[in-house]
């Protein structure tokens, strides 16, 4: 195993599957099946979730509501998101704890760094809730946060597309794919991989960053064993 410990990021989009918005059953129950193989290949798995798929927090402060009324709710979204995946990998037997930054006792624990860490040693799931539990902080930031904070080897984001490329590749045919970035290049040529302060903090801790397909199947544990999938992400 090229890494023991990840931390995946995946947008609240890629729960809606095909439908665009809302919960897929179906994209849960393939999603929780993946996350199981890393289990017993041996990883330590924690999940961040965004919650695009049924809040974002900036379409709606652009939309005139207040950015912290917004965000709040944004935050609120991955919550939901983070319980419907803790409900279908339990299903299947995968022992799992989702630890919220927003109190929410009756539904699931505290997020509390050193409790987090021991419940990964003990081969649980971890889904990071909540974000950062501030406003104007992106999951993207929330997922590079808990990846330091709990010592990961790598962020894995999972995205539609098999890698980092120049332009959108749907749109474009003749958008190139890179293999590696520096973490100043995806800066310097405003490459929209994660928000920029979840990149600066990425740089600052050493943190690399994977890109890649999460529908293609096998690919999380590709990634997982160092395979080169997607594009990488790293100081240099």
């Amino acid at each position: 195993m090229k890494y023991k410990r990840i931390l995946l990021k995946l947008s609240g989009e890629a729960l809606a599957g095909q439908k665009g918005t809302g919960i897929c059953p179906d994209t849960l129950k393939s999603l929780s099946a993946e996350i199981k193989k890393l289990i017993e290949m041996g990883v330590e798995v924690g999940i961040v979730i965004g919650g695009g798929n049924i809040h974002r927090g900036v379409a709606g402060a652009t939309e005139g509501m207040d950015r912290t009324t917004s965000d709040h709710m944004g935050m609120l979204a991955t919550i939901i998101n983070s319980i419907a995946l803790q409900d279908h990998l339990e299903r299947i037997g995968v022992y799992t704890r989702v630890l919220t930054a927003i109190e929410m006792k009756k539904i699931a624990e505290p997020y509390i760094r050193r409790r987090a860490v021991r419940h990964l040693e003990k081969k649980r799931v971890v889904i990071f809730a909540g974000g950062t539990g501030n406003p104007y902080f992106t999951t993207d930031t929330a997922a590079a946060l808990r990846a330091s904070e709990i010592d990961a080897d790598v962020i894995m984001k999972a995205t539609k597309v098999d890698g980092i490329y120049d332009k959108d590749p749907v749109k474009h045919n003749d958008a190139v794919k890179f293999d590696s970035l520096s973490y100043i290049d995806v800066i310097n040529k405003g490459i929209k991989v994660m928000d920029s302060t979840a990149i600066t903090f990425c740089m600052d801790n050493e943190i690399d960053i994977i890109v890649f397909n999460v529908f293609e199947e096998g690919n999380i544990q590709k990634v997982a064993l160092g395979d080169k999938i997607g594009t990488i992400v790293t100081k240099s």
